[in-house]
């Protein structure tokens, strides 16, 4: 599948908003609501592009992981796989030949934690490592951010587009129904008022009061989860950094302003910076190893693997 401009300024007007109107998308984007409702169904329908609600974990309570699984070659995929099925797993893939997978995981209460990494991973058949590091602090990559990699909208439609967010302190306690109608939006950040109407038992009115105030307050976003090969984008990477404490802020955010990297974070653990990283080719990437990360001269350790395979982009299983 090839995306051509009209795809690519929808692909860049969702990454901003993703639960724009397509009335509104289709205004600024000077095209008709049924061409954008079109191209997004096409689109979404081939698993190239999807929206998807997730959560800020910290503001709901959760807490999220970074885990890295090392097994053998010929168990790495089924691990792999079955983690990918998982409701509570995002960005399950593959590295280092086939013998390592990394996901980030989300914990709603301890024991949740650890019935995953006390109890069903270590007790896997042919796994022979898991460590889990709990994420502290994301510098890019959640609310409010959206794809670096698409420069294709101008700086008047970007702020036609964006959404008025007004992020608190609030920590949010939800209940069953904002589990259930988080359940629906995690498959689809743009089901419509009806159906999370009802998934939650709640009246239209009350869904919509809801999602609104989640999302003003910054607890509740929507990402695009989409095939990055599509725009021409062929290395993706982790890097695993050590830091000085007293640095990891500076480089976190120095490395936030790369339009290279997809995701940052500060974790816990030795490797106490994380960070996903896109590139067009190896060479590419050799070049952003050699220059912008090498300038960063508090980074002590780096550590890098190539992702060799996407199990499960964000919250999309890949087939």
């Amino acid at each position: 599948m090839e995306l051509d401009e009209t795809d690519m300024a929808l692909v860049h007007a969702l990454n901003i908003d993703g639960r724009a109107p397509f009335s509104k998308i289709a205004e600024v984007l000077g095209l008709s609501d049924q061409t954008v409702a079109r191209r997004y169904r096409r689109l979404r329908a081939s698993s190239a592009v999807r929206v998807v609600g997730q959560t800020s974990p910290w503001r709901v309570g959760h807490v999220r992981w970074y885990i890295r699984i090392k097994c053998a070659p010929a168990t790495a995929l089924p691990v792999a796989s079955a983690l990918a099925r998982r409701s509570d797993t995002y960005w399950v893939r593959m590295f280092s030949g086939g013998t390592e997978i990394g996901c980030v995981a989300q914990s709603h209460t301890a024991e949740h934690t650890d019935a995953l990494l006390l109890q069903q991973l270590p007790k896997t058949p042919r796994v022979n490592e898991v460590t889990a590091h709990s994420l502290l602090h994301v510098f890019f990559g959640g609310p409010a951010e959206h794809l670096g990699l698409l420069d294709i909208l101008t700086r008047d439609q970007v702020e036609q587009l964006r959404p008025r967010i007004h992020p608190t302190d609030e920590v949010f306690t939800l209940d069953d129904a904002d589990h259930r109608m988080l359940a629906v939006l995690e498959q689809d950040g743009r089901a419509g008022f009806m159906e999370l109407a009802k998934a939650t038992g709640w009246s239209e009115s009350t869904v919509r009061r809801r999602l609104d105030h989640l999302r003003a307050a910054g607890a509740l976003f929507y990402d695009v989860d989409m095939d990055i090969q599509l725009l021409g984008f062929t290395c993706e990477a982790m890097m695993w950094m050590s830091v000085p404490p007293a640095e990891i802020a500076d480089v976190g955010t120095a490395l936030a302003a790369h339009p290279e990297v997809a995701f940052v974070a500060a974790t816990t653990g030795t490797a106490n910076l994380i960070a996903s990283v896109i590139c067009r080719d190896v060479p590419a990437f050799y070049r952003y190893l050699t220059t912008k990360v090498a300038a960063l001269k508090a980074v002590n350790h780096i550590e890098t693997a190539p992702v060799i395979r996407t199990v499960k982009r964000g919250a999309t299983l890949v087939s």
